[in-house]
């Protein structure tokens, strides 16, 4: 009975973390706009960005709520989004906040965030948890209204 538990419970595991793991192709980013210019206002609609971000399936993906917490120091998959509007802007030397969920949106291996392990908090999260390919899945609009969104987030 033991052995058809740990089974259940490991294929429920990989269920849920190639769910979060998305297409497997390397997408572009898409081009910047005021968005994530510095010191720009964020251009998206933060309430529209709420809606999408607690979707549990976007365009074929797993949705952010499905892997992001909002509770700080909760892993769910990825890091928690638990104050992200306070501390993005200081995790990429040159990125001001937007710039900095922008890219972690449109190519999410440009740079790892921490956060992903809850027995280690500081180990970076694995290249390619996150769906590769939300710039195809994603307008600039909807980008935009999660980044007005996450901005909220302090």
């Amino acid at each position: 009975m033991r052995k058809l538990v740990l089974l259940v419970l490991i294929l429920a595991a990989a269920l849920v973390l190639a769910a979060c793991g998305g297409g497997g192709s390397q997408s572009t980013p898409a081009e910047s706009n005021s968005a994530s210019q510095p010191g720009a206002a964020p251009s998206g609609d933060a309430a529209a960005g709420k809606a999408l971000f607690e979707q549990q399936l976007i365009n074929g993906n797993a949705g952010c709520v499905t892997c992001h917490s909002l509770e700080a120091g909760k892993v769910l998959v990825g890091p928690s989004l638990a104050g992200i509007a306070s501390r993005a802007g200081s995790t990429v030397e040159g990125e001001d906040a937007q710039q900095y969920l922008h890219q972690s949106i449109v190519d999410p291996n440009a740079h790892l965030a921490t956060g992903c392990n809850a027995a280690d908090p500081s180990a970076a999260c694995a290249t390619g948890l996150m769906p590769q390919d939300w710039a195809q899945k994603l307008s600039e609009d909807e980008i935009n209204n999660l980044i007005a969104y996450l901005m909220t987030l302090k």
